[in-house]
């Protein structure tokens, strides 16, 4: 079966040229929705701040959600824990009643696994770890390795060893006289005789009878067997849902989604929530972290002229909302296709969405309940809002553009204010990046497993045996762990607060590549510009000079550079000529934009 995607395109524009409706995938259908669910499955550290987020800390207001569906990612993370839990379990009693049923022998490689596991915690998750880690964590993985080798090599030669059974070994070999033969010549039989020349391929294992009997190495090797058989079926049932219900095609369908389906009154209960606020117009922000979930900030900033009378026009009010509903319509105009391309329907500009949303601080609710997400307190809220200068209660004007099937998002917020005789333009452009380069291969890495033979799911499971002891015991901890925060942590009843992080952005790659660059500058260019133009029509149009704010804008953008590739304190080129200047000020990135990213561990994956 072929496992090539191509990802659905909007829709061919009306014969206006405008739009011919919404884009065709809903957030809770986007890929990288997809992504996210399925790299839950892969990387159990991305997993763990998932639930940790938006379940255990069930006092925090969720990120917008922009372009994805943040409730079904953690319906996803909370399946995925399940699965790995049951799996850790069953390997964990393997090991725990072969040790005790294979007299011990079992219990022998503990050892090895456990120099394998310090040697994976001293190397860390790191791509590229310093120096002073990497040489002990080699040695440590190395050694443990060679024990682990050396006892099943031990042990499967005692399995297959042809050595004497129990009522003649006396004779054989420790008879009467001593170890070495009872004649001493040449042609002894004994431990170190050389009677026959397969003893040089095939050690005598008659020395090892009364430490390890047949029956104890062919019980230790059938529990490898199962072991190994155990964890490739873990790595088939995450396969098979990257084939079923995570697949590009069944995965749009969300109520046939088994996940969805889960039983749970928390669950449930935190779902709905997150799906009133992950879209709302009003944003409940944490006062560190104000534009959570936006993505990536090129250079926020703010420009300020003085409102000069044109004495050859006639002067009228400027408000706030004067300008802004100047601005709109050019936005809006950036939709319509060229004219010898209305028939064609893929640049993402044509679906550029122009909203108006209102910040407001979590700080003083009693109840994550009391948001004001009603339709009518968000009106009373931004009808207030958009002619105020306040600090905390922020009115912005919201253009977002998801491209490549919203794995690139760009969004600019646009905030206008006048305020004695002076007009404020306030732009903070924001960038989601493309989703982490292991989530996009997840199609890929359950693919080729599914399609493997025998021999190659059978090495891949057998390489992971030493390991897996240690890792199911690291996994039922960090479930036991979870499940005494969610009893003993008070979350249910804590005072609500902001969100700390996005689950979007920590599945973000740290770049993007070129042709993503290339489309996130013309989004950021085009609105920019557009906004620029807006803010100039306005004032032109109530009697003032534009001179100054023309060369304000130019001055700006002629001190700008561009570098996409490089994400902390960077700064697209956004206007017309260029945009901001870039500087240091980077509060609202996430200090690190891929934690999770490194050596994905067994898991689920």
């Amino acid at each position: 079966m072929s496992t090539a995607y191509v990802p659905q395109q909007p829709q061919p524009a009306a014969a206006t040229g405008a739009p011919s409706g919404l884009p065709p995938t809903p957030p809770h259908a986007s890929e990288a929705t997809r992504l996210l669910c399925a790299g839950t499955y892969l990387d159990p550290a991305y997993r763990d701040r998932v639930i940790d987020e938006l379940h255990l800390n069930e006092q925090r207001l969720v990120a917008p959600s922009l372009g994805f569906d943040a409730a079904r990612v953690l319906a996803h993370a909370l399946r995925a824990r399940r699965q790995e839990l049951l799996w850790a379990g069953a390997i964990l009693g393997l090991w725990a009643v072969g040790s005790v049923l294979s007299g011990g022998l079992l219990a022998m490689f503990l050892v090895p696994s456990l120099y394998l596991a310090i040697g994976g915690w001293v190397r860390g998750r790191a791509a590229h770890p310093p120096l002073y880690r990497l040489v002990p964590a080699f040695l440590l993985r190395w050694w443990g390795r060679f024990l682990f080798a050396f006892l099943l090599v031990v042990t499967v030669v005692v399995a297959f060893g042809t050595g004497s059974d129990d009522s003649t070994s006396d004779d054989s070999t420790y008879g009467s006289d001593d170890l070495y033969g009872s004649s001493g010549s040449s042609g002894s039989s004994g431990l170190y005789g050389d009677s026959s020349s397969s003893d040089l391929l095939v050690p005598s294992t008659d020395g090892l009878d009364s430490l390890i009997k047949p029956w104890q190495a062919w019980f230790t090797l059938a529990l490898f067997a199962l072991i190994a058989l155990c964890l490739a079926a873990q790595r088939g049932q995450f396969a098979r849902a990257l084939a079923a219900e995570l697949s590009p095609q069944r995965f749009p369908d969300a109520a046939s989604d088994p996940a969805e389906q889960a039983e749970g009154q928390r669950f449930q209960r935190l779902k709905n929530r997150v799906r009133i606020e992950q879209h709302a117009p009003l944003v409940m922000y944490h006062e560190a972290r104000p534009f959570c979930g936006a993505g990536v900030p090129y250079e926020t900033w703010v420009l300020a002229v003085e409102l000069r009378p044109d004495t050859e026009k006639e002067q009228r009010p400027i408000s706030n909302r004067t300008v802004l509903e100047t601005v709109r319509p050019l936005l809006a105009q950036l939709r319509l296709p060229a004219d010898y391309a209305a028939h064609l329907g893929r640049d993402r500009l044509r679906w550029l969405e122009i909203d108006e949303c209102v910040f407001l601080p979590a700080e003083g609710l009693l109840r994550r309940e009391e948001a004001p997400y009603h339709p009518q307190a968000f009106e009373d809220h931004r009808a207030r809002a958009v002619e105020e200068g306040a600090e905390k209660r922020r009115h912005f004007l919201r253009i977002r553009v998801g491209g490549w099937e919203e794995e690139l998002v760009v969004t600019v917020f646009v905030r206008i204010h006048t305020q004695g005789r002076m007009l404020t333009l306030e732009i903070a452009p924001h960038v989601l990046l493309p989703v982490r380069e292991d989530f996009k291969n997840a199609d890929r890495t359950a693919h080729r497993f599914r399609h493997n033979n025998v021999l190659g799911k059978a090495a891949w499971a057998v390489a992971r045996v030493p390991g897996s002891v240690i890792g199911s015991l690291v996994v039922l901890g960090r479930g036991l762990v979870y499940g005494w925060r969610l009893l003993t942590g008070g979350y249910a009843g804590a005072l609500p607060d902001g969100p700390a992080l996005s689950v979007r952005e920590l599945g973000s790659a740290p770049a993007g590549s070129t042709f993503q660059e290339m489309d996130a500058e013309r989004y950021l260019r085009n609105v920019q510009d557009r906004v620029a133009n807006g803010v100039r029509n306005a004032l032109a149009e109530a009697g003032y000079l534009t001179g100054e704010f023309v060369q304000k804008v130019t001055n700006i953008s002629n001190h700008t550079t561009t570098n996409f590739e490089k994400v902390e304190n960077s700064t697209f080129a956004v206007g017309k000529h260029a945009s901001a200047a870039s500087t240091h000020n980077n509060t609202n990135a996430n200090p690190n934009p891929n934690p999770t990213k490194g050596p994905s561990t067994d898991g689920n994956g």
